[in-house]
């Protein structure tokens, strides 16, 4: 079966959202090659619509690290979206039809290399909540962005997770990957 992961930059306050906000200077050498040591085995990703609309304005076009963007826009992705339509316009790039948690429950079965979802954190939190995420990689930056958007909300249900990794780089971001608690 394959993996379901998901990985998003995070300050030490727990937002998510616009990391280019605050990260800084401390994308360091060490995250560059943990971030491309895991596009080696994605073969598929799942993109929610804000995500969707961002990269696919940006990546397609983009001059700056050709490494990622040699990834992310050859890569099969799927969007989850209720008001875009086919065709989108970013290649590979389809949109999913029904329910997300049975489409990618459907995607697990299929033969191919790790799923992840790429930013989109309402996707994140439905796919971890249905038990769905094998893998969440926080990267905590050093950082206090005060406003964002945070991952967890204040009614999410309580979820048991088991700490499977994690690192710190030179420039003080600690790596932590979690999984379901029993999983």
């Amino acid at each position: 079966m394959r993996k379901v992961t998901a990985g998003l930059f995070h300050s030490v306050d727990g937002v998510v959202s616009d990391p280019n906000l605050w990260q800084f200077d401390s994308f360091d050498d060490e995250l560059g090659m943990g971030l491309d040591r895991m596009i080696k085995s994605v073969d598929t990703v799942v993109l929610g619509r804000v995500s969707y609309q961002e990269w696919a304005g940006y990546w397609p076009t983009a001059s700056v690290d050709e490494d990622f963007a040699g990834f992310i826009n050859p890569v099969e992705k799927h969007v989850a979206s209720r008001s875009l339509t086919e065709p989108l316009e970013w290649e590979n790039s389809h949109l999913i039809e029904g329910s997300l948690e049975e489409f990618v429950g459907g995607l697990k079965e299929r033969d191919g290399g790790e799923i992840a979802v790429c930013g989109s954190i309402s996707v994140v939190r439905q796919l971890l909540f249905a038990g769905l995420l094998d893998s969440l990689t926080l990267m905590t930056h050093p950082v206090v962005a005060g406003r964002g958007r945070r991952l967890f909300e204040t009614d999410d249900p309580i979820t048991r997770l088991s700490l499977q990794d994690q690192y710190r780089t030179s420039k003080g971001n600690v790596i932590s990957t979690y999984g379901l608690l029993g999983e």
